[in-house]
């Protein structure tokens, strides 16, 4: 699939808007999630990152406007030339969202689209896992992160529903956490983590 921007283009892209470390280091996770999930399912790492990156391109915009968020992606991502194909499956993050009521009653079915729902959210708890773990990821192992994914107080605004979408994708839940862990691993620095 053919993408216009690069990586460090994109990356440039968010900083036009004025993102906290803590919103760039979620894009960051996002795309090394997909990345490593295109790698296992045999599919095109690129674009896989980059919907990872870019799924939350308009937040600094919207999130004091849950209604506009990723309505607003659509005009900033079709500014940039991807096209309508990339911005769909970046919208199908805020499907089923009681927040985004353009999206409320619509359905994800593709595997990009279960897959990047899952990834964005999985972000949160893993993270924050890290930092309870005195900002350590070298080491984490799936067993921890299992547990506090069960601890449904923990990270509590990461909803577990949304990451078991992976199982759409033929991945299992216990295996996305390998998956997971090891993506973010690979860009532990530029996310503050060791």
């Amino acid at each position: 699939m053919l993408l216009l921007i690069s990586r460090d283009e994109a990356i440039i892209l968010l900083k036009k808007y004025p993102q906290g470390e803590s919103e760039m280091n979620h894009y960051l996770e996002s795309g090394a999630i997909m990345r490593a999930l295109a790698e296992k399912l045999g599919e095109d790492k690129e674009y896989w990152e980059m919907l990872g990156l870019l799924h939350d391109v308009d937040w600094a915009l919207t999130k004091d406007n849950w209604a506009e968020h990723t309505i607003k992606a659509k005009e900033i991502l079709k500014e940039a030339g991807f096209d309508d194909e990339f911005i769909q499956i970046i919208q199908s993050h805020a499907y089923e969202h009681k927040g985004m009521p353009v999206f409320a009653d619509r359905k994800r079915t593709q595997k990009t689209e279960h897959a990047l729902s899952a990834a964005e959210t999985m972000t949160g708890v893993i993270h924050a896992y890290a930092l309870m773990r005195g900002k350590k990821i070298s080491d984490m192992e799936v067993s921890g992160l299992k547990k506090k994914f069960k601890d449904k107080a923990f990270a509590g605004g990461c909803d577990r529903e949304v990451i078991n979408e992976i199982e759409n994708t033929g991945i299992s839940l216990d295996e996305f956490f390998v998956i997971a862990i090891e993506g973010i691993k690979r860009i532990k620095e530029q996310v503050g983590l060791s």
